[in-house]
């Protein structure tokens, strides 16, 4: 689920599509809330380290600002208002654009009056009951994590994997439906990023999308990821790997291979990974003496935190970490968002990907009779 949450972070990377030829645009904006005359308004882009770019600035009036330029082609930026903690996301095009707000709460601005913008503002709006269920089992997942209730600890996760499979069934349909949207592209590198759907359906969405939207520097990236995605395809042979283990030991990949093998890469401070860990602990016990062996990767930013993580969720595998957040390992095995894993033959090659709960278990058991 976490995937929704994440859509527009990493996707700046200013998709071009064709413009309608007009005389440019104009952004008006209207704020409540107390704020000063003369407060500055930033428009501004982010590299793609989320750095913010310096833009054009305006001044409030009243409560009131604008902007105006060309856009050779559509692309994302953000509105940031002086003193304030937060952005307000709009897609600059060419057209009428306006924006109302509240200062203390501009993420829920409305942004309205062009076609990239109505898009984005559709997409919000059907996600809009998910995200706060979502949020809501996070809050409910946090408190029986604290009061170690591992019944309720269950009943969440299961919930939360049904919950992440509306979501992506919501994002499927509406990508399908939008194929000239620039947000449909950008949902659909966050899919790759967070590897949520196989990549030849991820694929076949992105043959479906509009050629502009295709060939636009968003659209090339996600071809270039969905090439780079083959190496950790099911079928293809797991890529060797070799890091440190909790004693400071290092330890490959290939050193741990068993009949059937889950690399599974998690952190100490990933909840879904932690909420999952106590049904991998019943796989592991349970398929350990028939050949299953486990080499778990974490991402973790900090040694304490991953070796306690192990301790209090009894993960009695192999382990291995370089203690660098998203790193080489990750990067290797195109690993974007955790929980992920992959689960091997006995030759060390993919036979399945990011399964969890009842579905890891009916796999390792059809692998280990």
């Amino acid at each position: 689920m976490k995937g929704i949450m994440r859509v527009l972070p990493v996707l700046l990377l200013f998709a071009g599509c064709s413009a309608e030829t007009k005389s440019g645009y104009e952004i008006t904006g209207s704020i409540a809330g107390p704020l000063e005359e003369g407060t500055q308004v930033f428009l501004r882009k982010s590299d793609e380290n989320m750095r913010a770019i310096p833009g054009d600035t305006a001044l409030i009036s009243n409560g009131t600002f604008s902007f105006s330029g060309e856009a050779a082609t559509p692309e994302l930026r953000y509105i940031f208002i002086e003193g304030v903690n937060a952005g307000i996301p709009v897609f600059v095009e060419n057209g009428s654009i306006s924006i109302t707000a509240h200062r203390d709460s501009l993420g829920t601005a409305g942004v309205e009056g062009t076609l990239q913008n109505e898009y984005y503002s559709d997409f919000v709006e059907g996600t809009r009951q998910l995200l706060e269920r979502r949020n809501a089992i996070n809050s409910e997942m946090q408190v029986a994590m604290q009061s170690r209730d591992t019944a309720n600890m269950n009943a969440l996760r299961d919930e939360f994997f049904e919950l992440q499979g509306s979501a992506l069934d919501y994002e499927k349909a509406f990508i399908a439906e939008h194929p000239d949207a620039l947000i449909s592209a950008m949902v659909l590198s966050r899919m790759l990023q967070s590897q949520s759907l196989p990549n030849a359906e991820i694929a076949s969405l992105f043959k479906g999308l509009d050629e502009s939207i295709r060939v636009s520097p968003l659209g090339e990236n996600i071809n270039s990821q969905i090439s780079s995605q083959e190496r950790t395809s099911v079928g293809a042979k797991a890529p060797d790997f070799s890091a440190p283990t909790p004693s400071g030991e290092v330890l490959a990949l290939n050193d741990v291979l068993g009949k059937v093998t889950l690399v599974d890469f998690w952190a100490g401070w990933c909840r879904p990974c932690r909420a999952e860990n106590p049904n991998i602990v019943k796989v592991y016990e349970k398929y350990k003496d028939k050949g299953l062996s486990i080499l778990g990767v974490s991402l973790d930013r900090n040694a304490a935190d991953w070796i306690n993580a192990i301790e209090q969720d009894g993960l009695t595998w192999h382990h291995v970490s370089n203690v660098r957040y998203f790193d080489e390992i990750a990067e290797l095995y195109n690993v974007r968002a955790i929980p992920a894993s992959f689960i091997l033959d006995e030759n060390g090659v993919i036979v399945a990907k990011n399964l969890r709960g009842e579905s890891l278990e009916a796999k390792i058991a059809e692998l280990l009779p």
